[in-house]
């Protein structure tokens, strides 16, 4: 359970302070979402380059989300050690040296070492997962938890939906025959340098320190993250949601150059993908506002079943019905990340950062999700496989409606 004095130093903070705070910490946002979705290109990218099967491609994805399982722990003994400000640096400076690792993969037309630069750039997103998102939910009145971090992920969505256009551009061949492993040389050195830069300006800028929920501070004794109920479902929501949204843009360019749904070549297909985290952008930002009106819990639950019936569709239709309704998932998957981990961290006071650390952990099922999606296509053909991500969502419409609702642990009900 929160102390009574919970927030008191985001009260006795002025709200200029704390809207510069949240400003910049807004940036590193939109910079990691830059960079992930940069992985939907170097999916086809690479596929065509070290001539991978499907299941073999999803290896990007299975190595940049299992570090988040791997480092969660870690980053969260960093983040208590170090505290918030601190771990975003450090985690933005590790974020950057992957960035330059992929200059040399590049240069030995290695995929081995394209996987290691992944892992590397990926740990050091994960220790930005941990820290910066219960500190965005924390930073002002714990009843606009949600809408405020809905605010900061739609520009996380902002650099989602910008990613993949300017990606294929740079990256992505006219035909896949043209192909050259050296194309993600100079755009990886670029964003090296912009994290690098971003690093040194969030550790030149005073953010405001929050000790209510720092580790140590008030800890009722015997209680721990295992026992509060809707954490470990919203953990589950995690997995699952993170799982869906990267299994649909992981295959997003391959399915819009199958003849019965586009017909595109790479390039183009990859400007589409930009709709697809255009809309999770938008939906942020409406549902940001939204959820000053009505709880978080049951817009998420009202959106994952829309988000269910559309992946649906477009695995019973072809063309551009196909096309639209699937690119029309992102709008609605905008809420799913933000909210469920607001509910799920909920009233958990100094036991947020081990909370937050097991929901980014759960973001290990951006790694074996789409894995599994990739032998569904490689057996059952890539429409059809997407009836995975479209069961997924069953399960986050129930936590909205039901499984996120706070009830006190065993050691809260003792205390009280």
């Amino acid at each position: 359970m929160i102390s009574p004095n919970a927030n008191t130093a985001v009260t006795n903070t002025a709200p200029r302070k704390t809207g510069l705070a949240l400003t910049v910490v807004t940036t590193v946002f939109f910079m990691w979402g830059f960079v992930t979705v940069l992985n939907d290109i170097l999916v086809p990218h690479l596929k065509a380059l070290f001539e991978l099967n499907y299941t073999q491609t999803m290896l990007i994805q299975f190595t940049f989300f299992s570090a988040y399982f791997l480092m969660s722990i870690p980053s969260s003994r960093i983040l208590a050690r170090m505290g918030y400000q601190k771990s975003i640096v450090l985690g933005l400076v590790v974020m950057g040296v992957g960035a330059l690792l992929f200059y040399p993969a590049a240069a030995n037309k290695s995929y081995a070492l394209f996987l290691g630069a992944l892992w590397v750039l990926a740990s050091g997103m994960t220790l930005l997962q941990v820290s910066a998102n219960p500190y965005v939910a924390q930073l002002g009145a714990p009843e606009k938890a949600s809408s405020r971090l809905n605010l900061a992920q739609a520009f996380n969505s902002l650099g989602t939906a910008i990613g993949p256009y300017l990606g294929g551009l740079l990256i992505l061949s006219a035909t896949a025959a043209t192909a050259d492993v050296r194309t993600v040389q100079m755009p990886y050195i670029g964003i090296a340098l912009t994290l690098f830069l971003l690093a040194f300006g969030v550790s030149r800028f005073h953010l405001p320190s929050l000790p209510d929920i720092e580790e140590g501070h008030g800890v009722l004794s015997g209680d721990s993250i295992w026992q509060h109920r809707h954490l470990l479902l919203g953990a589950v929501g995690i997995f699952v949601y993170v799982g869906a949204e990267v299994s649909i843009g992981s295959f997003l360019v391959n399915y819009f150059t199958q003849p019965d749904i586009g017909g595109l070549t790479e390039r183009a297909a990859a400007g589409y993908v930009s709709f697809y985290w255009g809309g999770a952008m938008v939906g942020r930002f409406v549902g940001s506002a939204v959820m000053r009106a009505i709880s978080p819990g049951k817009v998420l639950g009202g959106a994952a079943i829309i988000a269910s019936a559309l992946v649906w569709t477009s695995v019973a239709t072809t063309g551009s019905i196909a096309m639209g309704s699937i690119i029309a998932v992102g709008l609605f998957n905008s809420v799913m990340f933000p909210t469920i981990f607001t509910l799920g961290t909920a009233q958990l006071g100094p036991l947020t950062g081990k909370g937050s650390s097991l929901m980014i952990m759960a973001i290990v099922g951006g790694a074996i999700l789409p894995v599994l999606q990739g032998k569904l296509a490689d057996s059952i053909g890539i429409h059809t496989a997407f009836v995975m991500p479209a069961l997924c969502y069953l399960y986050i419409m129930y936590y909205g409606f039901i499984g996120s609702k706070v009830i006190a642990s065993p050691a809260s009900r003792a205390r009280g």
